[in-house]
């Protein structure tokens, strides 16, 4: 079974190192990502193979967020992830360096529409 290329709905919680969340959208294609949300934009590619994938991702903030504390506190940050997914979910886990704190991270991606 291969990931399904197509655009995801995304929700990423702070599971430690930090309080947040963040959700938004994110297109998966032959191992590419690319996606955002209000104040971010996320790039990276991945590798799937028989349920599992790994990748990284990198979160950089394309509009000031005013009253509002971004998931990194506006830092640029890459993330390495890996997890499982199916023919229209995928679950992650990852761990980004913001600043000098280690941050691990949970996201649920679910097919919106395939490509």
């Amino acid at each position: 079974m291969t990931m399904t290329n197509g655009l995801y709905s995304i929700v990423t919680e702070m599971i430690d190192g930090g309080h947040g969340h963040a959700s938004g959208v994110i297109v998966l294609l032959d191992g590419r990502i690319a996606g955002g949300d209000s104040h971010f934009y996320y790039t990276g590619s991945y590798t799937a193979d028989r349920g599992k994938w790994r990748g990284e991702l990198t979160t950089r903030q394309h509009t000031k967020s005013a009253g509002v504390l971004p998931l990194f506190g506006g830092r640029e940050v890459t993330t390495g992830f890996s997890g499982t997914f199916t023919a229209d979910s995928a679950d992650v886990q990852g761990a980004a360096l913001v600043g000098k704190t280690s941050v691990r991270i949970h996201s649920r991606l679910e097919l919106l529409s395939p490509l």
